[in-house]
C-alpha cells in the first residue's frame, strides 16, 4: 500500500470521477449538511432543554428571570427539519449520481474490452469476465459514496465542532481534538491498512468460486461420469472455507472500528462534559452550554460510523482497480490507425503470417501467405483445429500476428480505423454469436437502421421467412440465450441472415456457413448468395468440399493443414 502506487491503481478512476466533479462536490455538501444539522439538533437541543430548566427553577424559587424560546425553538425546528429533507436529498442526489459513475465505469471497461485482442479474451472464461463487469464495477462504483466523501465530510465536522467548542473554550476543543482526528486517521489509515490482505483475499477467493461453481454446473455430466464430482465438491467446499474465513476477519476488524467509534465518541463527550464542570464551577461556562458540549460530540457517532466497515474493506477496491488497469495494459486488436480505406473492393493480403498462441507447443499459423484479389472467390478447407478461424480472426483485425503482415488496399491493418475496415467486412463466424433476444433485434446486430422489409428479405434469401411468419409473435420471437430456442441449422441459417444485412461489406467471410442444413437447402441458398455475392471478395471457410454446399464462382482453393497452406 506503498504511495506511489495507491496513486498509480486508483488514478484512472478517481480520473473518471473528476469528470463529475461539481456533481459530486454538491453530493459531498449535502452529506454535510445532514451531519451539520444532526449536531446542530442535538446540541441546540440540550442547551435549550437546560436552559428552559435552570429558567423554570430560578422563578420557582421567586428569582426574576426570563427566556426568549422562540429563537431556539426555531432553531430546533429549522434543523430538525433540516436534517430530513438534507437526508432525503442526499440519498436520492448521490445514489443517482452512482448509478452515473456506475454507467461510465462499464462503458469506460467495454470500450477497453472491445479494443482486445482475441487472445486476451480467449485467455479467460466468460465467469471471469462477468465478475469485471459486475462485482469488480460494482466494487468501484462505491469508490464515491465509501471512501472519497464520508471521511472528509467526518474530518470536517470534527474540526467544525472541535472548532465551535473553542469558542467557549479553547482548552476544551483542544482536548476533544486531539482524540476524534486521532481515531478519524486510525478509521481511514489504520482499519484500510488492516483489512488490506483479507479484503484483496477475498475478492481473489470470490472469483475463483465463482468460476468454479459454473465449471462445476457446466460439466456435471462429464464430472459424474468419470466419478471426479466429489474433489470437485471439495475444492469448492475449500475455497467457499477460505472465502468464510476472510469475511469472518473482515467482519471481525470492521466491528473493533465500530466499537473504537462508539467508545471515542462517549468518551469524548465524558471528557467534554467533565471539563465543562470544571469551568461552570469556576464561571467561564454557563449551564446550559456545559450540557450542549457533551450532545455536540454525541451527534460525531453519525459523521464517523460509515469509516469502519468501508475502510475495512479498502482492499477489495484496490483489488478491483488493479484488475481492472491490468485490462487497459492488456495487447490490444491490431486495429488503431487513422487510415481510410479507397473507394471499391480492396485487395486482402497475408505476408508470411505466423500465429502463435501464448502457452501453445506449436503455432496455430505458420509463414501462411495469401491474396484475395478484388472481387475474387477464394476457399479455405482445413479440419477443424487447423487455424481457419485463427485466419478469419487475423483479417477481421481481433488477433495480432505474431509475425508477418495483414494488408488491406496495401496498408497494413495497423493503420486502418477500425470503423473503416468493419464497415468493410462482413463475418460469419463459426461461433453463432446469437443473444436471447427476438429474431429482429439478432439481426438488427448489423444492421440497426434495417427496416422490417429489410428483415423480410434476408430471411427469405436464407428460406427462414415462412418460418416466422407462422410464429405467433413474429420477428419479435426469442431465439433464446446462444440461440438455444433454434435448431442448429436455423441459428446457422440466421446468423447468416444477418451477414446478408451488410450491404456495404465489400469483403465477406462465410465461417461453415451451411452447417446444420440440409444438402438440397443449401445448394438452394448458395445460388441466391451468388448474385448477393457479386461484386464483392469472398473468403469462404469450409472443413472439406464433400459437407459444402456447391457454392458458384470459387476460382482458387487452398487447404490449411497443421497451420501450414497448401493448394489444392
Amino acid at each position: 500500500m506503498a504511495e506511489p502506487s495507491l496513486r498509480r491503481t486508483l488514478a484512472p478512476w478517481l480520473r473518471l470521477l473528476g469528470r463529475r466533479r461539481r456533481r459530486l462536490q454538491l453530493g459531498a455538501l449535502l452529506l454535510l449538511a445532514t451531519v451539520a444539522s444532526a449536531i446542530g439538533l442535538l446540541a441546540l437541543s440540550g442547551w435549550f432543554i437546560t436552559a428552559t430548566a435552570l429558567t423554570g427553577m430560578l422563578l420557582a424559587a421567586g428569582v426574576a428571570a426570563s427566556l426568549d424560546v422562540y429563537v431556539p425553538g426555531g432553531g430546533i425546528r429549522f434543523f430538525a427539519v433540516a436534517r430530513t429533507v438534507a437526508r432525503y436529498l442526499e440519498r436520492l442526489y448521490n445514489h443517482d449520481s452512482v448509478l452515473r459513475l456506475l454507467a461510465d465505469l462499464r462503458a469506460r471497461l467495454f470500450s477497453v474490452l472491445a479494443g482486445l485482442d482475441g487472445q486476451t479474451l480467449a485467455r479467460r472464461r466468460a465467469s471471469e469476465w462477468l465478475n469485471r463487469l459486475t462485482a469488480d464495477i460494482d466494487t468501484l462504483d462505491g469508490l464515491y459514496l465509501r471512501l472519497l466523501a464520508p471521511p472528509v465530510v467526518a474530518l470536517l465536522a470534527i474540526l467544525g465542532v472541535a472548532g465551535f467548542l473553542a469558542l467557549f473554550a479553547p482548552m476544551i476543543g483542544a482536548w476533544v481534538a486531539l482524540p476524534l482526528l486521532l481515531t478519524w486517521c486510525w478509521l481511514v489509515v489504520g482499519q484500510a491498512r488492516w483489512g488490506l490482505a483479507p479484503s484483496r483475499r477475498r475478492v481473489a477467493s470470490l472469483d475463483r468460486l465463482r468460476g468454479q461453481a459454473v465449471e462445476t454446473l457446466q460439466g456435471l455430466p462429464e464430472w459424474i461420469a468419470y466419478d471426479s464430482l466429489g474433489s470437485q465438491r471439495a475444492r469448492l467446499a475449500a475455497e467457499e472455507s477460505a472465502l468464510y474465513a476472510d469475511q469472518w476477519r473482515l467482519g471481525v476488524r470492521s466491528a473493533f472500528g465500530n466499537a473504537l467509534v462508539g467508545l471515542v465518541v462517549g468518551g469524548t463527550a465524558v471528557l467534554a462534559l467533565w471539563l465543562a464542570a470544571s469551568a461552570y464551577y469556576t464561571g467561564q461556562l454557563s449551564g446550559p452550554v456545559m450540557v450542549m458540549m457533551p450532545l455536540a460530540l454525541l451527534a460525531m457517532g453519525e459523521a464517523l460510523a460509515a469509516l469502519p466497515a468501508s475502510f475495512t474493506q479498502f482492499g477489495a477496491s484496490l483489488a478491483a482497480a488493479d484488475r481492472l488497469n491490468a485490462l487497459e495494459a492488456a495487447p490490444r486488436a491490431p486495429l488503431g490507425g487513422m487510415g481510410t480505406l479507397p473507394a471499391g473492393v480492396p485487395e486482402l493480403a497475408l505476408e508470411a503470417v505466423t500465429l502463435h498462441y501464448p502457452g501453445a507447443l506449436t503455432p496455430a499459423l505458420s509463414q501462411v501467405s495469401l491474396r484475395l484479389a478484388p472481387g475474387e472467390r477464394i476457399a479455405l478447407l482445413g479440419a477443424s483445429g487447423a487455424g481457419k478461424s485463427s485466419l478469419a480472426a487475423l483479417v477481421a483485425g481481433q488477433l495480432t500476428a505474431t509475425a508477418g503482415e495483414v494488408s488491406v488496399a496495401g496498408r497494413s491493418l495497423a493503420e486502418l480505423m477500425p470503423a473503416a475496415w468493419r464497415e468493410a467486412l462482413a463475418w460469419q463466424t463459426q461461433r453463432l454469436e446469437l443473444f436471447d433476444d427476438s429474431l429482429a433485434a439478432n439481426l438488427r446486430l448489423a444492421a440497426p437502421e434495417a427496416d422490417e422489409t429489410a428483415l423480410w428479405r434476408v430471411l427469405a434469401l436464407v428460406e427462414l421467412d415462412d418460418w416466422a411468419a407462422g410464429l405467433p409473435q413474429g420477428l419479435q420471437t426469442r431465439v433464446g440465450e446462444s440461440g438455444g430456442l433454434l435448431s442448429g441449422g436455423q441459428a446457422r441459417r440466421l446468423s447468416l441472415a444477418r451477414v446478408l444485412l451488410r450491404e456495404r461489406a465489400r469483403v465477406v467471410i462465410l465461417d461453415e456457413p451451411f452447417a446444420g442444413v440440409d444438402a438440397a437447402m443449401a445448394a438452394r441458398i448458395a445460388a441466391r448468395l451468388d448474385a448477393w455475392l457479386d461484386g464483392r471478395s469472398l473468403l469462404y471457410l469450409i472443413h472439406q468440399w464433400q459437407d459444402a454446399a456447391p457454392l458458384p464462382g470459387i476460382e482458387r482453393s487452398y487447404r490449411l493443414v497443421e497451420g501450414r497452406l497448401e493448394s489444392v
